[in-house]
């Protein structure tokens, strides 16, 4: 058992709902505060010193300089496992090039599965380890990983594996994404290829990931055919999520219908997707760096928080739409164009964004909770968003242990 602190402010987020807006008057504070850990779990959060008097033998983990703690960050949507790079894709977008006019050339999605396909194992593992620590060290302490760059079941299965085996100190939730578009080299239709994947994939990958995604979009897979594979997928025990109303609407609905943890994305959320997704308990998770990426709109992120929605946010970090990868940068101007108080954005990138991934022990400071948290050098939590990125964690903790 061991005490941490003293921290000129503690951000618990420990009293705030999962659901709807947030005013900053709801952030519980701790000043001065310790927080006592014991097998990688906390046990008290309180004011330093009376936790130091009423545990007189207890280990001091002193914190000598003026800092404020915040639970770790969840990206609970990224792309982290490829090979390669798309710059080329994001010249072209920006000198005014579609999209489909860049996948039509051999670019987009399938460029990266190709070069992903040719990466042998072990530089994979390297390039996906290093990036998994980038962030770590910027106080991402649980993300999620998804598939979606092999597109054949040997590619799949290889890339589920290397997720899995990853030798990093972050909490890593992989998820199958084999329905990201119907690959160049599958003859037949898209459906067909859903159907191969259900009889091929599906069955094979139960003791990889629990976790199954597919792109919802007229360029990949209609809602008829995603309905009929997320059916299947939860028929074999799967949890399942979407990509959802990212150019188009609709696909949120059917996530909602089907139970799924989360839809991601939401652009083209209309009204009445909103209303939909208000009233369930699927997480509504915006991806501000896709927008940044791409040029395009960002989620309607304050009408989904007046709504009722719970409101994660995700980085999305992938090679083609989403190369950035900063969490807290992309929150941070996210928050200015969506109005977004601090106590929304923290609580989006920590306990909402880990209800999206079904894990309710992470994301808040308080007792029973995993001692998984960070700290920023300055004693005024608001300074953290205000510098937009720029002020990066100084210290990380995982289950307890100073990385």
């Amino acid at each position: 058992m061991k005490l941490i602190g003293p921290f000129s402010q503690i951000l618990t987020l420990a009293h705030i709902d999962f659901k709807g807006s947030i005013p900053d008057q709801a952030l519980e504070v701790v000043k001065n505060g310790g927080v006592l850990v014991s097998n990688g779990h906390i046990l008290e959060v309180g004011n330093f010193d009376a936790l130091r008097r009423e545990n007189p033998l207890v280990e001091i983990e002193e914190i000598a300089h003026k800092s404020v703690l915040l639970p770790g960050f969840v990206d609970c949507h990224t792309h982290t496992c490829f090979a390669g790079s798309r710059a080329m894709d994001f010249a072209e977008r920006n000198a005014g090039t579609s999209y489909l006019e860049i996948a039509e050339k051999g670019g987009g999605i399938w460029s990266t599965v190709s070069q992903t396909r040719n990466a042998i194992d072990e530089d994979l593992v390297t390039l996906t380890e290093n990036r998994v620590n980038n962030f770590l060290k910027k106080g991402i302490t649980t993300l999620e990983i998804k598939t979606g760059y092999g597109l054949s079941v040997e590619q799949e299965m290889r890339l589920l594996k290397i997720i899995n085996t990853l030798k990093t100190r972050s909490t890593v939730a992989s998820t199958c994404l084999a329905a990201h578009v119907k690959p160049r080299d599958y003859e037949g239709t898209a459906s067909e290829y859903l159907i191969h994947l259900e009889e091929n994939l599906l069955p094979k990958i139960k003791d990889l990931t629990n976790r199954i995604d597919i792109f919802t979009e007229k360029s990949a897979f209609g809602i008829a055919e995603s309905t009929q594979y997320l059916q299947n997928a939860l028929k074999l025990g799967f949890t399942i999520t979407v990509h959802a109303d990212q150019f188009t609407s609709g696909s949120s609905q059917m996530a909602v219908k089907l139970g799924a943890l989360s839809a991601d994305h939401l652009e083209a959320s209309t009204d009445e997707d909103i209303k939909i997704l208000s009233q369930s308990e699927t997480v509504a998770v915006a991806l501000p760096g896709a927008s940044l990426g791409l040029g395009e709109p960002f989620t309607p992120a304050r009408k989904l928080l007046d709504a009722g929605a719970c409101l994660a946010i995700a980085s999305d970090f992938n090679p083609g739409s989403a190369p950035m990868g900063d969490l807290l940068t992309q929150a941070s101007i996210f928050a200015t164009f969506q109005k977004l108080t601090t106590a929304e954005v923290f609580s989006g990138l920590t306990f909402r964004a880990a209800k999206a991934l079904n894990l309710y022990d992470i994301g808040k400071i308080g007792t029973g909770y995993k001692a998984d948290f960070q700290s920023y050098l300055t004693d005024d939590y608001r300074e953290i968003l205000y510098h937009q990125g720029q002020l990066k964690p100084c210290n990380v903790w995982k289950m307890g242990i100073l990385i």
